[in-house]
């Protein structure tokens, strides 16, 4: 099926967005601690783990350190996801879609 000229600049144009938005999403990095910076973790924007600080002094409370590593490891995700909120919504603003739209 093909679609009409203009629908399909529209089409376009949106795949190279998306494209965008993924290498965007890819270069996220962000830092979350819990506990005062007992437990620190950076997250990239895939959601992916990729490093965990622990305060020595925690190390020996063992139900402690799990909460505060869940704890922090929640906060990055809610940091990547307004990272990727962010850009999404810069973007879709460029397209002139109404508020609300997406």
């Amino acid at each position: 099926m093909k679609l009409p000229g203009n629908m399909q600049n529209v089409m376009r144009q949106a795949q190279q967005m998306q494209e965008k938005l993924q290498q965007e999403i890819q270069q996220i990095r962000v830092e979350a601690s819990a506990g005062g910076g007992m437990v620190t973790v950076h997250m990239d924007g895939q959601k992916n783990l990729l490093s965990v600080k622990i305060d020595p002094e925690v190390a020996s409370d063992v139900e402690m350190l799990q909460d505060l590593v869940v704890a922090a490891s929640n906060e990055a995700v809610k940091k990547v996801e307004e990272e990727i909120k962010g850009k999404m919504g810069g973007m879709l603003g460029g397209m002139g879609l109404p508020p609300g739209m997406f």
